[in-house]
């Protein structure tokens, strides 16, 4: 009888022809499948040969060539795909077989089909993978969660596969239900802010008259101290990019696109009312961009300071950037982890923070030196409700806080948009702020729709007041959202 294999993928995009030919390199048999049956016939001759890689010709082959209990890992489109997947894999299976979903799903459905697999018999995880596909290849980080008895099928796999950090794999169980694919969102959202917010930056560099050449080597430098990341690096490196006609990025419209992960962790944020204001703006300034029809129309009509873009000093207001964004990439992460710590009290998930930080140190499109930071931060208070409390990070901002606001002043008077690094600020303002306006905001709901207010010193004791001497004395349902 010929070799069976340790697990099965489906799907045989560059992802995951990238993280079959990972697992063989780590000493796994893997049975790779695919809907349209050509390609892994295409893969095994190519991509795959000369490995142990097997393939299968229908969904029912992929099951008889797997160990018992069978793993199935699934890297399709989310949404309906991942349904009709498991819709036609459970009358194949067996109780305590296991289902992986890889891609990036919603969470809500990743608690859904935990809970309808159950019923059935099945294991089920749903798992963040992050890294592209050279992180697939040669190392990802994993973000794991679902039916927690799975944990122990495929933790040697996965943490044989995924990137290193301090030598310790970038992969951890995350927690029941949705947890993975949560965490894997806010990944995501934060990838959203990190990125807006390193757009800004240029924007300012290319005001400024800087060259691209100029500007890399800038990034160059920034990616030698707290700065360190594989954003930073890459971006070093699209601004020395050059093809046959020049530098290729200034070609690139100014238009970008969204897969939906960054617009899910705003919706989150809103729903459960977590203030994650930099990865909304970071969604938003996405669909600014989209409007590139409109924004040409716009520049001809309206006008915006007239005062030149000019420092006095080109490399102190370099490094007030480097600090600004440093700050605001700070209270990015800040509100990640608020996003989580939120989400893990309304699902009852317990959330290792220190070790999702770890998880995102190697491997994914968000690593850098600055997650050890938040790592010690959890190591040294597991209970920290928020990382701008952490002593690290309060001195950080404290020591580069007053670059932040001289750019983001800077860039309201020259008229250059900054809604990442002017969200973060108005973030951290508020959040330091011991007293806010809101007491006048609940004064006016009451005026006009009676939704009562509490007083200072007794709190909880929702009043009514008849403002005009008019209005009745029956109050509306209280709501604090």
């Amino acid at each position: 009888m010929s070799q069976k294999a340790d697990i099965a993928l489906i799907g045989l995009a560059v992802m995951g022809q990238n993280l079959i030919l990972n697992m063989d390199s780590h000493g796994f048999v893997v049975c790779a499948y695919n809907r349209t049956v050509d390609k892994v016939t295409q893969f095994l001759n190519n991509e795959a040969k000369g490995t142990k890689v097997i393939g299968a010709t229908s969904l029912q082959d992929m099951v008889n060539k797997l160990k018992t209990p069978r793993k199935i890992m699934m890297l399709v489109k989310a949404g309906s795909a991942v349904d009709d997947f498991i819709k036609q894999l459970t009358p194949l299976l067996s109780p305590g077989d296991l289902i992986i979903d890889g891609g990036n799903s919603e969470y809500q459905d990743t608690t859904r089909r935990c809970d309808e697999l159950k019923k059935q018999g099945f294991l089920f995880v749903g798992s963040g993978v992050s890294g592209g596909e050279e992180g697939a290849r040669y190392g990802p980080s994993l973000m794991p969660g679902g039916h927690k008895e799975a944990w122990p099928l495929i933790k040697d796999i996965f943490q044989s596969i995924s990137a290193k950090a301090d030598n310790e794999p970038c992969c951890e169980w995350v927690g029941e239900g949705g947890a993975g694919h949560f965490v894997k969102m806010v990944h995501n959202g934060i990838e959203y802010g990190d990125m807006q917010l390193i757009c800004e930056a240029y924007d300012l560099m290319k005001g400024l008259g800087m060259t691209q050449s100029e500007m890399a080597k800038e990034m160059d430098e920034w990616n030698k101290g707290e700065l360190d990341s594989f954003l930073i690096e890459i971006t070093r490196d699209i601004l020395n990019y050059k093809d046959d006609k020049g530098y290729l990025l200034e070609r690139i419209r100014d238009t970008a696109g969204q897969k939906g992960t960054g617009k899910w962790t705003a919706i989150a944020a809103l729903h459960y009312g977590v203030p994650v204001t930099l990865i909304g703006e970071a969604v938003f300034s996405r669909c600014l961009s989209a409007l590139k029809d409109e924004r040409v129309n716009a520049s001809k009509h309206l006008k915006g300071p007239e005062r030149k873009i000019t420092v006095q000093n080109k490399a102190e207001f370099l490094t007030h950037i480097k600090h600004a964004l440093y700050c605001a990439k700070i209270v990015s992460y800040a509100q990640g982890f608020m996003l989580m710590r939120e989400a893990a009290k309304e699902f009852n998930w317990k959330l290792n923070y220190g070790g999702i930080a770890l998880m995102w140190r190697g491997g994914c499109i968000i690593r850098s030196v600055f997650l050890g930071n938040i790592k010690e931060a959890f190591e040294r208070n597991p209970e920290l409700s928020n990382l701008l409390l952490d002593d690290f990070f309060k001195d950080a901002i404290k020591r580069c806080q007053e670059s932040w606001r001289q750019v983001v002043s800077h860039s309201v008077l020259w008229g250059v948009p900054v809604p990442a690094l002017s969200a973060a600020l108005a973030f951290y303002d508020g959040y330091r702020t011991d007293r806010l306006p809101a007491n006048l905001l609940q004064a006016q709901r009451d005026f006009f729709g009676a939704h009562t207010y509490e007083l200072l010193g007794q709190e909880g004791k929702f009043v009514h007041t008849n403002w005009t001497g008019t209005g009745g004395n029956v109050s509306a349902s209280t709501y604090l959202a």
